[in-house]
Order: structure tokens, then C-alpha cells, then sequence
């Protein structure tokens, strides 16, 4: 049996036994052709969770850049990566994704325009799914190379992104340490960039999976590099020196998450051969340490006067007054 049929087996095992009874209960079975893919797209992310367990952590054993006689803060980290590749993000991420492509595709169609897709722009990729998917991946992550740069450019938008950067323990389990808004902010972004491309809904999510598997391997606790394979994918090494504490904040480099090809484009790249302390010196202990509402709470409040501080420069809170 293929994984893929065994994935689907779960996942129809958990529609029927689990997902539909509480549509039912809720009234909502509006959802239920939905369900099945839920469903998948769960299981497909605790596959990729198993994965990168089963991959990183005999790493991280086998040559760590740092010991900690207690790991505590790593598991907040551990709780987002739940949250994000199982829990409710992959699944909201699914049925807005489907909905307005769904809707926006009607929409054009009806006015008499077919919405371009990849494989229409570019004849050749179609039947080549596996290519396709790899162009999907680069146009991405050229997207997330620049999300990821501004949020490193604007005080507000880095008050966000400091939980991030704020973890002196990163592991593999870092990748996905991120404020809620943050993760509002990469979702639209991420979200018109396939709108506008015309990624298939159900490869939306897998492709965003496929990628944080790289993403994982580059925040792990290994003291590796890629060798010549550096210049393809990012290493740990390679994003170790974007966390550094030299490198944190708003002149940082290395922004790439899976292809440093978009860093070396646009000479944001540093492949010096050093293992870094992470974590940004000038972040609260709350932003560190703190559980997973006491960073919630703590990034909100430093938003909220970043922002004030960007309104102030601008004069808005002098006219106001």
C-alpha cells in the first residue's frame, strides 16, 4: 500500500468517525464535501511533523552548536509547530484558499475571462507535475524572500516578527515560533501570491508543507552546512547566521527560507562559516521564556507602540491632537 492510498484511508476514517458526526451536531454539513480534505491535509501535516522529528532530532543529538541543561523554552515551540502543520492554520488556510478561488474563478469566468494558471502561461510544465510543483515552490519562496525582508525593514512590522528572533534555544522546532499576526500577514501574503499564479487548492497547503520541512532543517541545532548543495538550499548554518545576535533586527541577512538563490540575487548573502548565539538582546524575557500568551501578549504590546512611534514620525498623532 502507497502512502498515498494510507493517507487517505486515515483521513477517510477520520471524516467519517470524527469530522462528520460534528458537522452534523453543528449543523454545518454545508462543509462536508470539505471534510475529506481536511482531513488529508491533517494527516499530511503530522506526516511532515514526523518527518522532520524523525530526521532533525538524531541530528541536533549528533553534533548540537549548543547544550542546554534545560530546554524549557522549547517547548512553546513545540506548541506552535502543533498549532501551525496539524492544527487549526492548515485547515483554515485549505478551506479559504478553496473558497475564494472557488469564488474569484466564477467570478471571471462568468465575465467572460479565463483566469490564467501556470501550466496555461507556461505550455511546457504541463504533464510534469513534479516540475511544476518545483516552480511553484521558487515563486514562493521568492514571495517569502521578501515578506521576510520587510518584516526586518519596518519598526511595527519587526515588534511582530522580534518573537521570532527572540528564542536563545532554536531548534527545528523554532521554524514556526511566530506572532498570530504575523502568521495573518504571511497567510495574505502567501494567499494572493497563489491566487495569482493559480495553484490548485489542495497543492496550496502541500506545497507550504514541502517547504517547511527545509525551513525546520534550517533552524535546527546541528552545527552542518550543506557544502556546495549551501548554494541550493538553505542550511542551518546559513539561516543560524540570519538568528545570530550580530545579524537580529533590522539589518540582517540571509532571508531566504528554502532556495538561497533569491539572498545571492539580491546580495543580502553571508556564507561565513560561523555558528552564532541566537536571540535579539533587545527582546523582553516574556518575548523569550514566556508561555505561549505571554509572548502572544507581549509581541501585541510592542506592536502596538512600534506603531505609535511609525504614526508619530509621520505627524499623524500632532495632527491629531
Amino acid at each position: 500500500m502507497g502512502l498515498d492510498r494510507l493517507f487517505s484511508n486515515i483521513a477517510g476514517y477520520m471524516d467519517q468517525y470524527l469530522v462528520l458526526p460534528v458537522l452534523f451536531r453543528l449543523h454545518w454539513m454545508a462543509w462536508d464535501d470539505l471534510a475529506f480534505d481536511w482531513c488529508l491535509i491533517c494527516v499530511y501535516g503530522m506526516f511532515a511533523v514526523l518527518v522532520t522529528y524523525a530526521v532533525c532530532l538524531p541530528l541536533e543529538a549528533w553534533r548540537p552548536v549548543e547544550r542546554w541543561p534545560d530546554n524549557k523554552a522549547v517547548w512553546v515551540d513545540v506548541f506552535y509547530t502543533f498549532l501551525n502543520r496539524v492544527g487549526v492554520t492548515p485547515i483554515v488556510t485549505f478551506v479559504l484558499f478553496y473558497q475564494v478561488q472557488t469564488w474569484s474563478t466564477g467570478l471571471l469566468v462568468e465575465h467572460g475571462f479565463i483566469p490564467p494558471t501556470l501550466d496555461s502561461l507556461v505550455p511546457g510544465l504541463f504533464g510534469h507535475p513534479l516540475i511544476t510543483f518545483l516552480v511553484y515552490a521558487l515563486i514562493l519562496d521568492c514571495a517569502d524572500y521578501w515578506r521576510h525582508r520587510l518584516s526586518h525593514s519596518f519598526r511595527w512590522w519587526y515588534a511582530l516578527h522580534a518573537l521570532h528572533h527572540a528564542q536563545t534555544q532554536m531548534s527545528f522546532w523554532s521554524d514556526d515560533r511566530n506572532h498570530l499576526l504575523d502568521d495573518v500577514i504571511s497567510f495574505f501574503w502567501f494567499f494572493a501570491i497563489g491566487l495569482l499564479i493559480g495553484i490548485p487548492p489542495l497543492q496550496f497547503p502541500l506545497l507550504l508543507m514541502a517547504m517547511k520541512f527545509i525551513e525546520s532543517l534550517s533552524h535546527a541545532n546541528i552545527r552542518a552546512s550543506f557544502g556546495p548543495l549551501e548554494w541550493v538550499f538553505v542550511s542551518p548554518r546559513f539561516h543560524r547566521f540570519h538568528h545570530g545576535l550580530r545579524a537580529a533586527g533590522r539589518h540582517s541577512c540571509n532571508y531566504a527560507s528554502v532556495f538561497p538563490v533569491w539572498d545571492i540575487i539580491f546580495r543580502t548573502a553571508d556564507f561565513r562559516d560561523e555558528y552564532l548565539p541566537t536571540g535579539d538582546a533587545r527582546a523582553p524575557a516574556a518575548l523569550v521564556s514566556g508561555s505561549y500568551l505571554a509572548q502572544q501578549a507581549t509581541g501585541l504590546k510592542l506592536f502596538w507602540q512600534a506603531l505609535g512611534k511609525s504614526w508619530a514620525s509621520l505627524g499623524i498623532g500632532r495632527a491629531a491632537s
